[in-house]
């Protein structure tokens, strides 16, 4: 029985946008003089959001806490990975991107494990 509320279907959506995304990083390595992540971490986040887009679909489709909790993790660590931009020499707008997908990742998370509202009682 697939009881996966509204709010954890938005999550759902907003978590698998973001694995989507990081699949085709492997075909985008560092050209010429920039600076970029290395081809590792690249490879990393392709292969996370691969398994994070399938879990997505799983838990979308079945309700199950496991698919959820293993799309939450692909997400997570994806994220953790572009963190060091943090720290580096790269531009404001890379740091302004990195910046926009912990929050993202944040808002994700959070409305996947939020549970489904529960009806008020009435009162006589």
């Amino acid at each position: 029985m697939n009881t996966t509320s509204k709010r954890q279907k938005v999550g759902l959506v907003l978590a698998g946008i973001y694995n989507a995304t990081s699949i085709p990083s492997v075909m985008f390595p560092e050209s010429g003089g920039e600076v970029g992540p290395p081809m590792g971490i690249l490879v990393i986040g392709s292969v996370l959001g691969v398994v994070g887009l399938v879990a997505v679909i799983v838990a979308w489709r079945t309700g199950s806490r496991a698919a959820l909790r293993v799309a939450a993790g692909a997400t997570i660590i994806i994220t953790l990975t572009a963190l060091p931009a943090f720290f580096v020499d790269v531009s404001a707008g890379v740091k302004l991107l990195v910046g926009v997908s912990v929050l993202f990742t944040i808002t994700a998370v959070v409305l996947m494990f939020s549970p489904a509202r529960r009806p008020m009682p009435v009162l006589d």
